[in-house]
Formats: C-alpha cells, sequence, structure tokens
C-alpha cells in the first residue's frame, strides 16, 4: 500500500473543481465506450472558469495519475486511469 500516492489522489480529488472536472471526464468516456476518451473543449463549456484554471486542474488530476491526457489534432483529449482507480478502490474495505 503506497500511502503518499493515495494522499496525493485524495489531495487532487479534494478541491471541488478538480473532482467535478474529474466527474466529467467520467461521465464523458462512459457514454464513448469506443474511444474512451474526451474532449476537454467539450467539457470546459460545462464550467464558468477559464481555460488557464481548466489547465491547472487537468495537470493535477494528471500528476496524481487519475487521469491521462494527449493531443489529437489541435484538440486535448482525458482518459480516467481505470487502474488506478480500481487500485484507490481496493484500498477501501467493503463494509
Amino acid at each position: 500500500m503506497d500511502i503518499k500516492k493515495y494522499s496525493k489522489i485524495m489531495k487532487a480529488l479534494s478541491h471541488p473543481h478538480r473532482l467535478e472536472l474529474f466527474l466529467e471526464i467520467a461521465k464523458c468516456q462512459k457514454k464513448d465506450y469506443e474511444e474512451r476518451n474526451c474532449l476537454i473543449s467539450e467539457i470546459t463549456k460545462c464550467f464558468k472558469i477559464g481555460a488557464p484554471t481548466i489547465s491547472h486542474h487537468l495537470k493535477e488530476l494528471e500528476n496524481a495519475g487519475l487521469i491521462t491526457t494527449e493531443k489529437k489534432g489541435k484538440f486535448l483529449v482525458a482518459k480516467i486511469n481505470i487502474e488506478v482507480i480500481k487500485e484507490l478502490g481496493a484500498i477501501f474495505p467493503q463494509v
């Protein structure tokens, strides 16, 4: 069990905008079973914060290992890191 890694993940998700951004990416990814990614330009329309702030939050989520991002042409796409989510889920005992 890597406590520092889990702490970093929890810290990343503790900010309301990051949590909301992460959940939007997850929701988008769930709809798009073929590509399993999400266009950030589409998600940013849901938020009332600027692009630099969104970029900062994406970096924090990526640094925590929760998402991956890549450029596809002129678009930035994000994917949830399913392995990290599974690993995180395994640390919580089932009630």
